[in-house]
Formats: C-alpha cells, structure tokens, sequence
C-alpha cells in the first residue's frame, strides 16, 4: 500500500510539473492573442493613410488619393474585425489573420490576410 501511494505522488508530481509548463506556455499565447486583437480592433482606421500612401508610391498621387482610400477603407475594417474575432475567441490561441500583425509593422507593406492555424 505505502509503495502506491509512493507511485501515485510521484505520477501527480510529473503531471503537475508538465501541466503548469503546458499552462505558462499558454497563458503567453492567449495573452499575446488578446493583445494582437485589442490593438488591431482599436487601429485599424491608420490602414486608410497607410494605404493610400503605398498605393499612392505605386501609382501616383491621385491614384493612391482615391483607389488608395476605398482599399484602406476596405482594409480598415477587415483589421478591425479581424482584431475583434481575436478579441472575442483568445482562449483559442491562433496565428493572426492580418499580416502584417499589427498595422505599424513595416508600413512599407499592404495588409494581407490569411487562414486561421493553431499556434
């Protein structure tokens, strides 16, 4: 009986350890996930200067001033939405939809999206 016991704490023991590792492992990606989504739901309105400073580069001023403005509205709210699916399901930790991942991050770049998949 004493050498159950001893088999049984020391099971408890590893399951303990690996299971609080799995959980800080976690926690950071669920973390991560709802920060992304707060700060993307919350700027996705710069995807509209952004925008139309590229496609502006791209094809010229008056270009970017009005086809440039209706694809940054396009993708302003596409960030924003976006922000707010990862908002409302971080607890399912996930890449992000939008690349770039935040709408600061190589401005040089016009947003994409891409599937969902597991982190």
């Amino acid at each position: 009986m004493n050498k159950m016991i001893q088999i049984f704490l020391l099971f408890a023991t590893l399951v303990f350890l690996s299971s609080s590792a799995m959980a800080n492992n976690y926690s950071t990606k669920v973390g991560e996930k709802l920060g992304t989504g707060i700060a993307n739901a919350v700027t996705g309105f710069v995807e509209i200067p952004k925008t139309m400073i590229i496609t502006g580069r791209r094809h010229g001023a008056t270009y970017g001033m009005t086809a440039g403005l209706f694809t940054g509205l396009f993708h302003s709210i596409g960030r924003s939405l976006a922000g707010a699916l990862d908002i409302a399901t971080f607890p399912v930790p996930t890449t992000p939809i939008v690349q770039p991942t935040y709408v600061w991050d190589n401005f040089d770049r016009e947003t994409t999206y891409q599937e969902w998949k597991m982190r």
